[in-house]
Formats: C-alpha cells, structure tokens, sequence
C-alpha cells in the first residue's frame, strides 16, 4: 500500500508504517483471536472453538496478562505484520486483515466510534458466547466446542 498523507492512519499507512501506538489501537478488543482453535490433522483446516485462552477476560475481551502474555501462555500468538500475512484464522472483521487487504474499518470498530463498546454492541466480541476458558476443558472435550460463528462477518 503506498503511503498518503490524507485520511485516517488505517487508510494511508502501510501495517508496516504504523508506530506501536496505531498498530495496538487497531484491535478492536473482539477476542476472537483469543479463541482455541484446532487444525485437522488431515486438511489442515482451522475449526474455531467457543473456548478462551486461559488468560483471556471473557467479559472485557482482553488479555488479563497481554504484558507477560508471551511467557504465561508460550503458543500465543504475537501479531506483527508478517504473521497478519500468514496466519489464516484471523476473523474477517479483524482491523489487521481489512488493512492488509486495503480495505476500510466497520463503523462498529472503536477507531470511528471513539468507544470501546462499540464492538459488544455490535455482536462482534465474544462477550457471552464463550463456554470458558482451557483449563475447564479437557483436550479431547474441545472438539464437541467447535463453533462457527468466529470466522464469520458478524
């Protein structure tokens, strides 16, 4: 994406461009990247889970721990640009795909609203729809808690 100068920094800055405090802004606090996923052994498809990482605040749909969150949980994910080109599961209402692929954010993202619960009051979050966090499950019970509406539009 070439750089502009007019227009919100989501619209006229590459992902790469953008300092820490733009790049961190552009979640929109859904969780749904905090969601377990499992891949089939067989396709490699992705199946989203209604389960939470162990860190994740169901309510507030954020990390309880995202300082140390790296240490506490080792599989989690760091977002950098790179992994935003790569990682397939990424909803497709997450701020970091719809800039990778020069699209505009939904009017429901707390960047136009100006507040953070635009997104549970758009359905977005995961706010009342996780069964609970992976230490309430046993490994062979995530399957039975594959959902689909994490990889949906809203």
């Amino acid at each position: 994406m070439a750089e502009r100068s007019d227009g919100p920094f989501w619209r006229v800055k590459s992902l790469e461009a953008m300092s820490p405090a733009e790049w961190e802004s552009l979640c929109d606090g859904c969780g749904r990247c905090c969601l377990l996923k499992l891949e089939d052994d067989d396709t490699g498809e992705i199946h989203h889970t209604d389960v939470g990482c162990t860190l994740l605040d169901t309510h507030a749909c954020r990390c309880r721990d995202y300082r140390n969150r790296a240490k506490r949980v080792p599989d989690c994910v760091r977002l950098t640009p790179e992994a935003v080109r790569t990682i397939p599961w990424l909803p497709p209402t997450c701020a970091y795909r719809l800039v990778r692929e020069g699209r505009d954010l939904p009017a429901w993202h707390p960047l136009k609203t100006g507040r953070r619960a635009s997104v549970h009051e758009a359905g977005i979050s995961v706010r009342g729809r996780v069964a609970g966090n992976e230490e309430e499950f046993a490994e062979d019970e995530l399957v039975e808690r594959i959902v689909g509406w994490p990889g949906e539009s809203g």
